[in-house]
């Protein structure tokens, strides 16, 4: 059913987190340096594997439930008190990935304080989430302008006040212990430590197929779509979109699942777009829509850097490529677009007009007929698809809307409650 593809679950989950951490350059790495000290602390304590794989994974993804740049940016800058809800989202959001599942509690609980458990120290969610804790304070503290063996014990000595506290007293023993070595310091702050934690990280060998790919895409689609209520639904509309024009310009069914993906990875780059532009009420300036025009060149840098899945990378990132060579960013012309290219396009302007956003409502079906038909004719669009798309329209829109609606139900449970 699926083609022989398959990626590194390290190079997937580091690529993801690397991601989130994008927008600021306070915030860039600062999930993977969390796994890398939590992931060092589990190695010395000798925790089974299946739970160092937990701490790890949980470190790399833990802030995905703050899902705007300016809730990051808060929580990094210790600006806000408010860390129960993006705690409660990301447990949220973990339990909805079966890879994710079992450390979602190590999410829930990263912010604890010690004396606030009532179960003992060596229950291992307990002892793992005060790892994770520990880990995230630590590099939230490091001034990324200073060299750090400038600030190492300037920041042990942060630690130690937390001790008995904040961070059981045992678990702040442990980090004197690891971070004695000059060596766990410099390579918590290399620029290198993305390829050490592939390389030499808990899942170097572990590889994923297309169908635990798309797991993994679902997820990450929520994480994107759900900054904002407008685009709540948005990937998961083109995915659907995109899979039903594929298979009927005859791709293959290997094919169609890959477009899946694609739809929902496409917008991967709006992760380091803020709210106050995905939401404003009004036409962008053109210094907001410069700032737009970055996100699918950060889609496509991110997937591309997955071994595997070039492909995805090319068909989700050229949805505002433009046949006749002026869409962005990277101004492909009509012999630079593949079939997948142009169906991403298309079903990325479809399911885009007939959602409401903060400066317009829905269209109907017969207004986005008549915008992507024009630009069918003038070379914007592949007329093939866009004629595709509309013989079609009554089964395409309601298979569309009723993915949308479950997408939306989740994003009603799972975050507006949280």
């Amino acid at each position: 059913m699926y083609p022989k593809i398959s990626v590194n679950l390290g190079n997937l989950v580091l690529s993801l987190s690397d991601a989130l951490d994008l927008a600021f350059s306070s915030l860039a790495m600062h999930q993977q340096r969390t796994a890398y000290i939590a992931w060092e602390l589990g190695k010395r304590v000798k925790l089974e594997e299946k739970r160092l794989e937990h701490v790890f994974i949980a470190g790399l993804l833990h802030d995905i439930g703050a899902l705007s740049i300016e809730d990051k940016k808060s929580l990094h800058d210790n600006e806000t008190t408010a860390t129960e809800q993006h705690c409660i989202r990301g447990q949220n959001l973990f339990k909805s990935n079966p890879w994710l599942a079992p450390c979602a509690n190590l999410v829930r609980y990263h912010h604890q304080d010690w004396v606030l458990w009532e179960e003992p120290r060596d229950v291992p969610e307990v002892f793992d989430s005060q790892l994770l804790f520990l880990a995230d304070y630590l590099e939230r503290q490091i001034d990324r302008k200073t060299y750090i063996l400038h600030q190492d014990e300037m920041l042990r000595s942060r630690l130690r006040e937390l001790a008995g506290q904040q961070v059981s007293s045992e678990i702040v023993d442990l980090f004197f212990d690891v971070s004695r070595r000059e060596e766990f310091w410099l390579d918590l702050t290399s620029p290198r430590l993305y390829s050490l934690l592939l390389h030499h990280g808990p899942f170097q060998t572990i590889e994923v197929d297309l169908k635990n790919i798309t797991i993994f895409a679902r997820l990450i689609s929520m994480i994107i779509d759900f900054k904002s209520p407008f685009t709540a639904a948005h990937s998961s509309g083109v995915a659907q979109c995109s899979m039903l024009l594929a298979e009927m310009s005859g791709m293959s069914e290997s094919e169609v699942n890959l477009m899946e993906a694609a739809g929902l990875l496409h917008d991967l780059g709006k992760l380091v777009v803020p709210n106050s532009i995905l939401e404003k009420p009004a036409g962008l300036t053109h210094a907001e829509m410069a700032v737009m025009k970055q996100h699918t060149y950060h889609t496509f840098s991110v997937l591309s850097s997955i071994r595997g899945l070039q492909m995805i990378a090319e068909w989700g990132a050229y949805h505002h490529e433009r046949l006749d060579g002026k869409g962005y960013p990277f101004r492909r012309e009509a012999h630079e677009m593949s079939l997948g290219a142009r169906i991403m396009a298309v079903s990325d302007i479809f399911t885009a007009l007939a959602e409401d956003r903060p400066y317009r409502k829905g269209m109907n079906a017969e207004r986005i007929k008549t915008i992507l038909q024009d630009q069918a004719s003038h070379g914007i669009q592949d007329v093939r698809i866009v004629n595709l798309l509309f013989e079609n329209i009554e089964g395409i829109r309601k298979s569309v809307a009723e993915k949308q609606e479950q997408t939306r139900h989740y994003y009603r449970t799972a975050v507006e409650k949280s």
